[in-house]
């Protein structure tokens, strides 16, 4: 796909009203508020993998409603005092899978704690996570109609409370050093990056790539690609649903979280993505609060960077969560 959206020197300067609700921060400490009081402690299981160089920990912590959330915890196996942590969200549709999925952080030498999605994980890679207070077990998309028209009921609510108490999770165990953690996630998963970084605003790091559920007003009416595309073709039948669906979104966009974040932040876009149109991650960059810094991908779509981003993010975590600090 040729670049469809703005140029990049209006992307620039591209910083759209968020039209943030009144009570949106008062919503979401009082999400915030009672997950908390319902959370029990993490529990981490040791399990037997092939992977010699490093250990592997099944880990079930409290999300949503006090519901069970899965993940997994990658450590070397060699290592001297808390390490640093890297929590990472999955993009739409996909599971935690297997543990050698997922050897970058730990190979490095960080902590790596990956977050399975509730309900997701039957598109692409397996998950173990049902969403107990909403669909069900696993399933395909789409997800982002869920609850649309109640922001106490949208599916997301379900997901970003989640994926701030992963965080807290994480902290719990003791190769951790809790005032070191980063998020990170690709499309879904740099969207909840995002997320957690304005709900948890003590993370050290925020490293979001072409992140997903941000600008919700222009992406639905600039791409009829999915996933943003399941909300168009939900308005198309449910017409007077239109006013109600876009305040609910409100309560979600990256946007809002976005300007809360203060952790130094690394993104990255694909100036040829039609997924996640490169106006809706600049609209997220460029509000975003903290320092900043955005990996620039001319020819790409919304696969990014990929493993040249990885070693874009591997050398800015060095920068900021240095191993040896």
């Amino acid at each position: 796909m040729a670049h469809f959206d703005l140029p990049l020197d209006e992307l620039e300067r591209y910083l759209p009203d968020p039209h943030e609700p009144a009570d949106f921060q008062a919503f979401w400490d009082e999400t915030l508020t009672q997950a908390r009081a319902l959370a029990g402690p993490a529990r981490f299981e040791p399990t037997d993998t092939p992977l010699s160089l490093l250990e592997v920990l099944d880990v079930t912590f409290s999300g949503y409603g006090g519901d069970p959330v899965r993940g997994w915890l990658v450590l070397p196996r060699q290592r001297r005092g808390p390490l640093p942590c890297v929590v990472e969200y999955i993009g739409y549709g996909g599971g935690r899978g297997q543990p050698h999925e997922w050897l970058l952080y730990a190979s490095a030498g960080y902590a790596h704690f990956i977050m399975d999605t509730r309900g997701q994980g039957s598109a692409w890679r397996t998950g173990d996570t049902a969403d107990r207070s909403g669909g069900g077990e696993p399933h395909l998309p789409g997800f982002m109609t869920q609850g649309i028209q109640d922001r106490q009921q949208y599916y997301y609510r379900r997901v970003y409370t989640d994926a701030a108490l992963a965080i807290a999770a994480a902290r719990q165990h003791p190769a951790i050093d809790p005032a070191r953690v980063a998020v990170t996630g690709g499309s879904q998963g740099g969207g909840l990056a995002l997320a957690a970084s304005g709900l948890v605003p003590d993370v050290a790091a925020c490293l979001p790539d072409v992140p997903f559920l941000c600008h919700f007003e222009r992406a639905i009416r600039i791409t009829d690609s999915l996933p943003y595309g399941e909300i168009a073709q939900y308005l198309r039948i449910h017409r007077d649903q239109a006013g109600r669906a876009a305040q609910t979104l409100r309560y979600f966009d990256g946007l809002q979280f976005a300007r809360r974040a203060q952790a130094p932040a690394l993104f990255s876009v694909g100036l040829m993505d039609d997924i996640c149109p490169p106006s809706t991650v600049y609209a997220a960059y460029n509000h975003y609060a903290g320092p900043k810094a955005i990996e620039v991908y001319p020819f790409n779509r919304h696969e990014g960077g990929q493993a040249h981003q990885d070693r874009q993010k591997l050398a800015f975590l060095n920068q900021v969560l240095p191993l040896n600090g």
